[in-house]
């Protein structure tokens, strides 16, 4: 029989001549080195938003009720974060929505009664207002076109009043639409495994460098490390929107849809500048999109000439300018490119 190599038996003389306890250190030199390169990354980016993240608690009147103190009041709670100085919050609409009394407690303990400035459900995100004398600390908004999946991803919040938690995970899955409490499509959501619980709602998701990629919003009940957070670039549009109307006013075609990529040789075939589209995965009956001849498995790649690469593009194209009047819809079916005709309705409030 031949000798065993040189390598294995240079590893078990190591193994044998080490003590027990240190043998997985000398294996394994960098792994100390390794936990605290995470450890300080993760430390320095909190440290960038801790003092902008803040508890939300909210009273709504039940009917008949006179006031919302008292026996007939309901309470609830979330979480929220600071992103300009003079105290402009984000939250989620379903923290918020219906409030007949709403208070922010800063990290420091100090406590500030809020006022809705706007509101908008289709996106689960809304606007509140505190007063302040003084400067207040906020966040940094990132950018969240540029993420990618496995990335490190921290949320922060108040889950079950346990105020200022954090986990950790990685961004999972990216380009996700999910359907909100009240059944309307939240697009463009950014899938993670950091831990969410009752209560993370309305809190930041932020990158390493202490940037806020996303708004946490939803977990899957059941379900494990699946949890769900709107993504900063569409909360960004939604902030303008509502800073200049007092609320959202979008475009409603009826498709739900999900980030797909195409391949160079579909972007040669049908001379597209996109390198991806969105799959429509449902149609609502009798929408603009049914009436207009869209069906499921196409794949939207532009409206009016205007590459939809993203179920995030796709929804910024869908604005005001676009309600009521005819666009056309150029999609992917099969091996065809067809162009639709399809008129957009203002969404329901």
């Amino acid at each position: 029989m031949g000798s065993r190599p040189r390598f294995i038996d240079d590893l078990t003389s190591a193994a044998a001549d080490a003590p027990g306890p240190q043998s997985t250190a000398l294996l394994n030199p960098d792994d100390d080195a390794l936990l605290d390169a995470y450890s300080r990354t993760v430390i320095g980016a909190l440290k960038r938003v801790q003092q902008a993240v803040a508890f939300i608690a909210v009273e709504r009147r039940l009917p008949g009720e006179p006031s919302a103190q008292g026996r007939g009041a309901r309470g609830g709670s979330g979480s929220g974060f600071l992103f300009t100085p003079d105290g402009y919050l984000l939250t989620n609409s379903h923290v918020v929505h219906g409030a007949t009394h709403i208070q922010v407690t800063l990290a420091d303990g100090a406590k500030f009664d809020a006022d809705l400035v706007g509101d908008d459900p289709g996106s689960d995100l809304a606007v509140l207002r505190i007063g302040s004398p003084e400067p207040l600390p906020h966040v940094d908004l990132g950018d969240s076109s540029k993420l990618r999946a496995g990335q490190i991803a921290i949320a922060v919040g108040n889950p079950l009043g346990l105020q200022q938690t954090v986990t950790t995970g990685v961004i999972s899955a990216l380009g996700r639409s999910l359907r909100s409490n009240s059944g309307r499509m939240i697009y463009d959501v950014i899938q993670t495994d950091a831990a969410l619980n009752p209560g993370n709602s309305g809190g930041p998701l932020i990158n390493s460098a202490g940037q806020v990629i996303g708004v946490n919003t939803a977990i899957i009940p059941g379900a494990q490390a699946i949890c769900f957070a709107t993504a900063i670039d569409t909360a960004k549009w939604v902030i303008m929107q509502i800073f200049a109307h007092g609320r959202v006013r979008r475009a409603y075609i009826g498709v739900a849809g999900t980030t797909t990529p195409l391949s160079r040789r579909v972007q040669r075939y049908f001379g597209l500048s996109a390198t991806s589209g969105v799959h429509v995965m449902e149609l609502v009956k009798g929408s603009p999109a049914a009436l207009g001849g869209l069906r499921t498995d196409d794949t939207i790649v532009a409206i009016d000439a205007q590459p939809v690469q993203d179920v995030d593009s796709l929804q910024r194209t869908l604005d005001a300018s676009r309600i009521d009047r005819p666009v056309n819809v150029t999609v992917l079916r099969g091996a065809q490119r067809v162009e639709l005709t399809v008129t957009p309705v203002e969404q329901a409030g």
